[in-house]
């Protein structure tokens, strides 16, 4: 199984490459997949010459292949002016528009202040969801004052979790979904005569009282 890493940090060290590196070992922690990280700021060049000529050098070329042949993928970028980098979109618009259809992308993004937190919700979620990639629920980010927190260490492990499953392939005969025509409610608790659902079970915590009665009930009140 293939994990792709896309960092679009512009510094080396970056907090968005160790941020990218927290959520690749959380996947890992649940998953056996190698990871291929891409760093676009190597990239920029041929970036840059793919836009112009529409050719991509063989670099940058390998670099969209594995994201293309990827089971999963990671993206990370910094906020700049409230918005993804415009390095991360130049390389995400060289990505064929069908190549990450169904693939599970997990998003994460850095910034120096926790006011751009809701970038992965107005910016990335929306470029992924056009792009027709299984965009995770959870994303990850982190403000200059998020790094030691408890907090951002509890969503990178919720999302590599999330990631994990989502590229992990359900185990023969563990489809625990329902056949067609079933009546899920059924299947969940069972049915007086009348229809209504119906607790047997003490231990269930619950009481659920038939339609009928409670409309009885409220007539005569």
């Amino acid at each position: 199984m293939k994990l792709a890493v896309v960092s679009a940090g512009l510094s080396s060290p970056s907090s968005t490459r160790l941020l990218a590196d927290r959520l690749t070992a959380a996947a890992l922690g649940h998953l056996d997949a190698e990871p291929q990280v891409i760093e676009v700021r190597e990239l920029a060049t041929e970036i840059a010459q793919h836009l112009v000529t529409g050719f991509p050098p063989a670099r940058l070329a390998a670099a969209l292949d594995t994201v293309a042949a990827a089971d999963g993928l990671i993206a990370v970028t910094p906020v700049f002016a409230a918005s993804y980098s415009g390095l991360f979109k130049s390389f995400f618009d060289l990505i064929d528009k069908d190549a990450l259809t169904g693939t599970p992308v997990l998003l994460g993004a850095t910034g120096g202040t926790a006011r751009h937190s809701l970038v992965t919700e107005h910016a990335l979620r929306p470029l992924f969801t056009y792009l027709r990639a299984q965009v995770l629920p959870t994303a990850v980010y982190a403000a200059s004052q998020d790094w030691g927190e408890q907090g951002l260490a509890r969503r990178i492990t919720r999302a590599g979790t999330e990631l994990a499953r989502s590229m992990s392939p359900a185990a023969p005969g563990t489809d625990t979904a329902p056949a067609p025509g079933t009546d899920t409610a059924a299947a969940i608790a069972p049915r007086s005569p009348t229809g209504a659902i119906t607790s047997t079970d003490p231990a269930n915590g619950f009481r659920t009282v038939p339609f009928e009665q409670r409309l009885a009930a409220l007539r005569a009140e």
